[in-house]
């Protein structure tokens, strides 16, 4: 018989590795002993041993913070192939690492239209003054930049707030007598730097013809043709706006600091436990609730139910505010947690079959992806409006089926509504609510019942 070409190399290997027998490691296989934080394991914190299912779903769901990202953050929120909070869109949370980098971190303001953003997360502004001028710097509320050539005006003529050209809404009176002026305008911002230290830098100028307007607290730039890409790249800048969404209230000069998407220990006061339950509660105030505007998340998947609510929660108020860092594979303490003495309550769809408190609810967080903001499907708005507006617009024809109520109080099979929410034969295309990523996601039979119990016993009641 030959002699194998690899014998050599195998003999070589052999005493490199050293030598074999019954004592020593298999060289194919790699110890490894898997050290994962348990509920009074390695986290050192004592299990719950109480009787609640809830929180004993939660606790065996949920055990770390590891889990809590991978069963409930990347099923809601950063899972569905890059949609949503991945890579594209912040707060990034499609790694534990990018969801640890959310504790503390500013929320979200990036909501595409200014009406969806909430007063608590703005930031101080940039502010501005005119480098020929000796006035103190004034914070900038907004801006607009209206395309098109700015035209000539007339004697008596000038702009108005549609005009062509830049527009700057500031938050005091720029103390000017003139009411026209060719001016460098000067945007500066105030930042730390790489040392901690903080540091004002002018970042942009733009000189053209300012127009002081109104109250003077609106400046309009004239934007000429060869003046265009210079203003287009001062809005590409960034311009840090201190009342974004255009409402009169400079959210961090009257509220304080910028509310964080976690905010450690403070689960009432995290932006992303409040996207999800669609308001946040008033730090100074415990039980006021603030709406925040935009679509309640998440908009293509299952609210998240009790015991994922009760996760969130828990380990949210188990972070320590003091720390700079954060493990989540530490174990989350279910039994120091205020939320299990009552973890119903967490419930986004609400309780009882009464209209505010269980059926608006579940619509507005299972329907409110499609139906809701400023072209809702169908023309229908579980999100706009109060509580009885948005009841009213149910008690029409529906726009799909105009001889077919939306609702009819006390009758089930004469509510559109209703017969899309079950399927029903009588009603053409697909079954509701729809998840457009992967197709039907029919409510739960409890929250069925609920809104069955509210058209057909409480006859689609406003209480």
């Amino acid at each position: 018989m030959k002699r194998s070409l690899f014998a050599p190399a195998l003999a070589a290997l052999a005493l490199a590795c050293g030598p074999s027998g019954p004592d020593t490691v298999d060289p194919g296989t790699i110890p490894f002993d898997p050290k994962r934080p348990t509920p009074g394991g390695a986290a050192e914190v004592a299990p719950y041993s109480g009787t609640n299912a809830d929180v004993l779903t939660a606790q065996q769901t949920y055990p770390t913070g590891l889990e809590l990202h991978r069963k409930l953050v990347m099923r809601t929120c950063s899972g569905t192939n890059g949609v949503c909070h991945n890579q594209k869109e912040y707060p990034d949370l499609h790694t534990p690492g990018t969801f640890t980098a959310s504790i503390g971190a500013p929320c979200n303001v990036q909501s595409g239209n200014a009406e969806g953003v909430f007063d608590r997360c703005e930031r101080l502004g940039d502010r501005f003054r005119f480098a020929e001028q000796s006035f103190r710097e004034i914070e900038i509320g907004y801006f607009k930049l209206i395309l098109g050539e700015t035209p000539e005006f007339g004697t008596g003529q000038g702009p108005d707030d549609e005009t062509p050209g830049l527009h700057l809404y500031l938050h005091d009176a720029v103390p000017v007598t003139q009411a026209r002026l060719n001016a460098t305008g000067t945007f500066i911002r105030t930042f730390v730097n790489e040392q901690g230290n903080v540091q004002t830098l002018p970042f942009a100028s733009y000189e053209t013809n300012w127009w002081v307007l109104g109250d003077k607290k609106h400046l309009f730039a004239r934007v000429s043709d060869n003046q265009r890409d210079t203003v287009e790249g001062l809005v590409a800048s960034g311009i840090v706006q201190g009342d974004q969404n255009r409402n009169g209230v400079y959210g961090a000069r009257i509220l304080g600091n910028t509310v964080p998407l976690i905010n450690p220990g403070k689960p009432e006061q995290s932006y992303l436990v409040a996207r999800l339950r669609g308001y946040m509660e008033r730090e100074t105030a415990p039980g006021t609730r603030e709406t925040v505007p935009g679509t309640r998340m998440p908009l293509a998947n299952q609210p998240p139910n009790v015991p994922d609510m009760l996760a969130l929660m828990c380990f949210i108020e188990g972070l320590d505010p003091a720390a700079t860092q954060w493990n989540l594979g530490s174990a989350i303490d279910y039994n120091k947690c205020s939320y299990k003495e009552n973890p119903s309550a967490l419930s986004l769809a609400g309780t009882g079959d009464s209209w505010t408190g269980r059926v608006l609810p579940i619509l507005q967080s299972n329907c409110g992806g499609c139906h809701g903001g400023t072209n809702p499907q169908a023309g229908l708005d579980f999100l706009t409006g109060t509580a009885e507006e948005i009841r009213q617009r149910l008690l029409k024809p529906s726009s799909q089926k105009p001889t077919v109520q939306l609702v009819l109080p006390g009758s089930l099979d004469k509510s559109y509504l209703f017969l899309k929410l079950t399927g029903d034969s009588s009603i053409s295309g697909v079954r509701m609510p729809i998840n457009p990523l992967n197709g039907n996601a029919a409510l739960p039979d409890a929250e069925l019942k609920s809104i069955e119990n509210w058209i057909f016993l409480a006859g689609a009641s406003g209480t």
